[in-house]
């Protein structure tokens, strides 16, 4: 097999021939057909997430074939196109997998983190976290909903019904639920970095009802507000932006330091909130209405060997939606 692996943080991926590998008892190998570059794949190389198992295959919006069944995994077949996201592995015993918060799992195993992942011709996963796809959609169009879109759909889901919602970041998250906001018939009021034009025309053309500068003010005052880009000082930003009561969703995994603020803009029982992996129940509930939905990711793909370069753009922010690479 060939993969890109990280093995010092900071340094750009090295391919690498590797040896074949095999499932183990309740896993199954999975020849990668598409992975997307997410911006937690940046967290990981970059050093912003600070206990990578080093040396690692970043990766964790997976689309593949199964080609070997473990020991005793028994509802998975060869040949089953599969996602694996994320949330790679939990205990199944702490008092937060007991409650069903596996989201929170005290001794979890994350894809391209703590387990190796997806920027290769092949992974190994745990089958109890390996979502069925069906055969809807391509590869390469599909595998951005397996992290952006399910992080997107447990953030919508804490946000709460409200009509109007602020989205803050509009990349590969940003451009999936804002088609999910309007198959709900709600108003998506889109927020850049201020002066890119060309996303804000992009959010429009995905049924944003406005789309400015992060620094702007929308034309009303939000429901609730989802921040998926990873700086802290929209936080401040959007809490203004949210009407009394209103609830104040941070997204990603990670993000820079929240600057001071007032009070103020917390009170009137405005709530912050942040979001944390995801339950394989999310995983299911999403899945099960995509094809009601009709989301269409807008995609640019790469060559695996071509990871680094993905990376890069992502990080300059070079393309709309989310980058795939194409082993």
């Amino acid at each position: 097999m060939q993969a890109m692996i990280l093995r010092k943080i900071g340094q750009p991926l090295v391919w690498a021939e590797l040896p074949e590998r095999h499932p183990g008892p309740g896993e199954i190998r999975v020849r990668v057909t598409a992975c997307g570059v997410c911006r937690t794949d940046l967290h990981v190389v970059d050093g912003e997430l600070t206990e990578p198992q080093v040396p690692i295959i970043p990766g964790h919006e997976i689309v593949g074939r199964i080609d070997e069944l473990g020991a005793g995994v028994t509802d998975l077949t060869i040949g089953e196109r599969v996602g694996i996201p994320w949330l790679g592995h939990t205990c199944g015993v702490c008092p937060y997998c007991r409650a069903q918060k596996e989201n929170l799992c005290d001794h979890p195993l994350f894809t391209g983190y703590t387990r190796d992942g997806g920027f290769a011709t092949a992974t190994i996963a745990d089958a109890r976290f390996a979502f069925p796809l069906g055969e809807t959609g391509t590869d390469v169009s599909v595998a951005p909903l397996l992290c952006a879109g399910l992080i997107g759909w447990r953030s919508l889901g804490m946000a709460g019904p409200g009509e109007a919602i602020g989205i803050y970041g509009f990349g590969a998250a940003g451009h999936i639920i804002a088609q999910v906001l309007r198959w709900q018939k709600r108003a998506v009021y889109a927020f850049t970095r201020p002066g890119d034009t060309a996303t804000q025309a992009f959010a429009r053309s995905l049924g944003a009802r406005w789309a400015g500068g992060s620094n702007e003010i929308a034309p009303r005052l939000l429901d609730a507000a989802i921040i998926f880009a990873s700086d802290g000082a929209l936080v401040p930003a959007a809490l203004k932006s949210v009407r009394k009561g209103g609830r104040v969703v941070c997204a990603g995994i990670h993000m820079s330091d929240i600057p001071r603020m007032p009070y103020e803009l917390l009170w009137e029982e405005r709530q912050l909130v942040s979001v944390a992996n995801l339950t394989r129940e999310d995983g299911m509930s999403f899945l099960a209405q995509l094809p009601a939905m009709g989301i269409v990711t807008t995609t640019t793909a790469y060559a695996l060997q071509d990871a680094n370069q993905a990376l890069a753009d992502l990080r300059a922010g070079r393309f709309e939606g989310a980058a795939v690479l194409v082993p």
